[in-house]
Order: structure tokens, then sequence, then C-alpha cells
């Protein structure tokens, strides 16, 4: 019985930093492939990543949760090479040549340009994303791996609050100037940075009650 209890226990381990690791890394690329678009929310101006990127803060503390600090660290710079190598098989993609059948399946529109003007990634942007996200999700970790130290078992939800009032002004401050800063007026820059927080912080609160979906595991 002991042994079944202990395989089954490994095999919930196994499914759980599977399902974390890989959500946490598709909400980056989706995030950063978003962030291409900048939006008009309420008469912000606004990064389109910003309403799925809030959510690897959580997960980052998920991971960090049940599989430890050394294991959130690792899937942080997992996530941005995995990001840097997207960036560079869309630039990759879009320089090859494209089917005339293909470039005009759409009457007027040469699928081959919005391809290329949509997807090639501008790298001032895919550099200050990947900045930004690496930069932020490690001092997410050791404000984390602190607090939790402090509080134990206690008010775990705060694990999740306290690291996220940390990273996301960070985060949002180095990926506005660095992607936006040489390129749009320093109002617009701000604009984008503010909605950032905003959006990121309303996330934050409602994402406060996943801290409990997995078990505590390694603190390492």
């Amino acid at each position: 019985m002991t042994q079944l209890n202990e395989r089954r226990e490994a095999e919930y381990a196994s499914r759980v930093a599977i399902l974390l690791v890989g959500a946490y890394a598709a909400a980056q690329m989706l995030s950063d492939i978003a962030s291409l678009k900048i939006a008009s929310i309420a008469g912000f101006a606004v990064d389109a990543g910003t309403f799925i990127y809030p959510i690897t803060f959580t997960l980052r503390d998920l991971i960090h949760k049940r599989l430890g600090k050394k294991a959130a660290r690792t899937t942080i710079l997992l996530a941005a090479v995995v990001n840097l190598f997207m960036a560079g098989y869309l630039a990759l993609v879009s320089g090859l040549p494209s089917d005339p059948g293909w470039d005009a399946a759409i009457p007027g529109v040469s699928l081959a340009s919005a391809f290329s003007v949509i997807l090639a990634p501008a790298w001032i942007i895919v550099f200050a994303s990947i900045a930004a996200e690496v930069l932020s999700e490690l001092v997410d970790t050791e404000v984390y791996s602190v607090w939790t130290k402090k509080m134990g078992s206690k008010l775990q939800w705060t694990r999740v609050l306290i690291s996220n009032a940390a990273s996301v002004p960070l985060d949002s401050l180095v990926f506005s100037w660095l992607a936006f800063g040489t390129s749009m007026p320093p109002e617009a820059v701000w604009q984008i940075f503010w909605f950032n927080v905003l959006v990121k912080g309303a996330v934050t609160m409602l994402s406060l009650p996943g801290i409990y979906l997995v078990k505590q595991g390694s603190t390492e």
C-alpha cells in the first residue's frame, strides 16, 4: 500500500510539474507575441500582451511552491531562451520565399508582407520583453523566498501579493522604457507603464487564491 501511495504521489508530482512549467512557458510566449500590438483601451496606450502576462507571476509562485526556488529560476531562464528562439525562428520564416498561390490567396492583400510586418520581430521589443521578464521574475523569486521563510505556511496568499508588489512595477518600468522609450512620446510610454501596472495589479488580486492549487513541495 505504501509503494502504491508513493507511486501515485510521484505521478501527481510529475503531472503538476509538467502543467505548471508548460503553462508558464506558453503564457510567456503568448504575451510576447501579443505585445507586438499596441492597443488603445479607455484612452490608454497598452501593449496587448498585458492581459495575459500577469498570469506568469502567479504561475511562477506555484512553481516555486511546488518545485522549489531552483526550479523556479530554471523555468524563468528556460522561458527566456524559448522566447528568444521563437523570435529568431519567426524572423527566419519571414525571410523565406513565399508560395505565389498562398501570397495572393486574399485579393488585394499580400500575405507575405502582412506576415512579415506583423510577426517578424522588432528586436528592441524582444530584448526589452525578455530583459523585463527575467529581471522581474528573478526579483519575484527572491521576495517570495524571503517572505515564505518569514511567514511559513501562514497566509500563503500574501506570498503572491508581496512578491508581485515588487516585481510588477519593475517589469512594467523596464519593458515600457526599453521597448518604447526611443520611439514613442514620454507621455505614451508612461501610459503603457501605468496601464500595465493597473492590469497586472488587478490580475494579482484575482489570482491570490491560486497559490492554494498545489501542495507544498521542495523549498530548494
